[in-house]
């Protein structure tokens, strides 16, 4: 609302005064045609007061005869008749002349730093390495090096295939290509192992070609050579190769959770408020009281940037806090549905680590009761295949 008022500051507004046994009638047909009010005032049942942008005030005569009722201005506000009130004096002159210089002291700095091609993670990290690079909203456009800080983030980051910069009036604009991560592809000419991915118990191995360092029945750890790279010969010497085969085994997921017999869960009361606030470099002017009217909230705060055109930025920002008012409700479960949630809560969690749930041949829970909670824990047994190929440095 704040922003809309600011608004119609820069471009005048008015306060009329309404009078007349049809006002409900009135401001009814105002709504309908969305003429935005403020500051509204009914000392009696038959008048009606309120500040209106100049735009409007056309519009709101034309209701106003509609409805038989009579209006006036009472007041002018804004701008553009603080502008005329001085029009015939120097102040005026002086005034445009400190709002051109302005803009163009103004335009020769960053104002703002925008980076696309790249998920908000990772968008905050080159943002951040950006300004350890003494790149910061204020900085003189003139003193930077856009060429040297491409550069150094291709250099500091291998997860960028291509950046490329450029500054259009007061916003510097980053644009990222993200490197695709592949994994390491050994040409089959080349001699390799094949290694266990992960710890297990080793069911079944099957070696196309090399020699299998491991039999059913063993215990493996992650890293551990399955099969070898290397044949012996029965009438040449030994020679290495590219390890082919498929090694299968069981491999463990799990998981624990504290479920607790007693729980307080959040719900919102569907009441909110807003708190406006600008910052203006860093000189930051609150519209509002520090402490807010709910005693527990949850807040979304959106910043807005004004700009002049679609790339020259101010440094002013309207911050917008928005508060939603939540309550603790208190539940009191028995163990066995204690047991249950965790047992949920822990399935749904290991399920999604596990590619195939159809290799899950057994599934074990453990409990741990004392008077406060239970403590679960979920273990998934799975057959798996944990073999992965390693080139062999010689």
């Amino acid at each position: 609302m704040y922003i809309k008022i600011l608004i119609y500051y820069i471009f005048g507004y008015v306060n009329i005064v309404v009078e007349g046994f049809f006002i409900e009638r009135f401001i009814n047909m105002c709504i309908s045609k969305r003429i935005f009010f403020w500051n509204t005032d009914r000392s009696k049942s038959t008048i009606f007061s309120a500040n209106i942008g100049v735009g409007n005030y056309k519009e709101v005569v034309k209701i106003a005869k509609k409805c038989q009722c009579k209006i006036k201005i009472n007041k002018k506000h804004g701008l553009p008749f603080l502008l005329n009130r001085y029009r015939k004096r120097k102040i005026f002159a002086i005034t445009l002349v400190i709002i051109a210089m302005g803009i163009m002291a103004i335009s020769n700095f960053i104002w703002n730093i925008e980076i696309t091609g790249i998920d908000e993670t990772k968008q905050k990290e080159i943002l951040e390495f950006i300004q350890t690079e003494g790149i910061n909203i204020g900085k003189y456009k003139n003193n930077i090096d856009l060429q040297n800080l491409i550069n150094k983030i291709r250099i500091a980051r291998d997860d960028v295939a291509w950046i490329g910069m450029e500054i259009k009036g007061t916003n510097l604009i980053v644009q990222v290509v993200e490197a695709d991560e592949k994994p390491e592809i050994i040409d089959e000419n080349e001699y390799c192992n094949i290694i266990a991915s992960k710890d297990g118990i080793i069911t079944k191995i099957e070696a196309q070609n090399g020699t299998p360092v491991v039999s059913e029945g063993d215990t493996v750890k992650k890293g551990d050579v399955l099969v070898q790279g290397w044949l012996e010969g029965q009438y040449t010497e030994n020679r290495y190769v590219h390890a082919e085969g498929n090694v299968t085994a069981k491999v463990w997921y799990s998981d624990k959770e504290k479920v607790y017999y007693t729980q307080n869960y959040e719900n919102q009361t569907g009441n909110k408020e807003k708190k406006y606030s600008i910052n203006i470099n860093n000189f930051k002017i609150n519209f509002f009281k520090t402490l807010s009217n709910f005693e527990n909230y949850d807040t979304i705060r959106t910043i807005k940037k004004l700009k002049l055109t679609s790339n020259f930025y101010l440094p002013i920002e309207i911050i917008v806090n928005e508060n939603f008012e939540k309550k603790y409700d208190q539940i009191t479960y028995d163990k066995n549905e204690a047991k249950e949630i965790g047992i949920k809560d822990l399935k749904n969690k290991l399920e999604q680590q596990i590619e195939n749930s159809e290799n899950i041949s057994n599934i074990y829970i453990n409990t741990d009761e004392t008077d406060e909670y239970i403590e679960v824990e979920v273990i998934y047994e799975v057959l798996e295949s944990i073999g992965t190929k390693e080139k062999i440095e010689y």
